[in-house]
């Protein structure tokens, strides 16, 4: 489960993909939010770390070091804690059960739109990735939200203190399960921070063109395509646990 807050942080443009693993956690873990799924699909993380991760970074040092440059893992820079327990299954169930979101596709351009409500998407879709289906055979819900309805939510959200001259900030949503990711995409400014389960981040700078299928899931390029890459022709990539924010 992340929750992201576009057009703050970092201005340098990625490239972006990730991959989510959400179903990690033991059955029953407090730390689990209760998101845990069966079926579970085992997803190791990177055998090396390629981006710095750091704990009580300063704007000063955000701005110099990274803003501009490069992408980094901010740790323990805020406390979250009433957010997250906030995003338990129960609690999200309960207060957003009946209300409608809409899903897209897990291909490059995200034709397709579903809507129905957030509880079918948990009870009915939300489960780990098929390695066999396409992009647009996959459903993820993340980014099309309802800001009005959500509100109530976002406003218990604590965001990192680093803001960028110039820019405004929109929350985004989303949860989906363990292996499920969407193809390379362009970011700019904003940030994702982990709240429950975490997500594997690969990441080109904007001159790097990847061989990705526009129709392939996350998951068949990292078990299909990743492997076969040169180590210079591989990208930046570092697994993001609950609490940590990649700008």
């Amino acid at each position: 489960m992340g929750l992201a807050r576009w057009r703050w942080l970092g201005m340098r443009r990625f490239l972006f993909l990730g991959l989510v693993a959400l179903a990690f956690l033991e059955s029953g873990t407090a730390a689990s939010g209760g998101w845990e799924l069966s079926g579970h699909l085992a997803l190791e993380e990177e055998e090396q770390c390629t981006v710095d991760r750091r704990a009580n970074l300063t704007y000063s040092e955000f701005i110099h070091q990274y803003a501009f440059s490069k992408p980094v893992i901010l740790q323990r820079l805020t406390n979250n804690s009433l957010f997250q327990d906030l995003c338990s299954k129960e609690k999200l169930l309960a207060e957003f059960g009946d209300f409608k979101i809409r899903l897209s596709t897990a291909n490059t351009f995200s034709y397709q739109k579903v809507d129905l409500s957030f509880q079918d998407y948990v009870e009915q879709l939300l489960q780990p990735q098929d390695p066999n289906s396409l992009g647009n055979d996959t459903l993820y819900f993340f980014g099309d939200n309802n800001f009005t309805e959500w509100g109530g939510l976002f406003q218990h959200y604590s965001p990192p203190p680093f803001r960028l001259l110039g820019t405004t900030a929109a929350y985004s949503f989303g949860i989906a399960g363990a292996g499920s990711g969407v193809p390379f995409h362009w970011h700019g400014p904003g940030y994702s921070e982990v709240i429950f389960g975490r997500k594997r981040w690969f990441l080109y700078p904007p001159e790097k063109t990847p061989d990705f299928h526009p129709n392939k899931t996350t998951l068949a390029w990292l078990r299909n395509t990743y492997p076969a890459l040169p180590i210079t022709e591989r990208p930046l990539q570092c697994t993001v646990q609950a609490g940590a924010v990649l700008p």
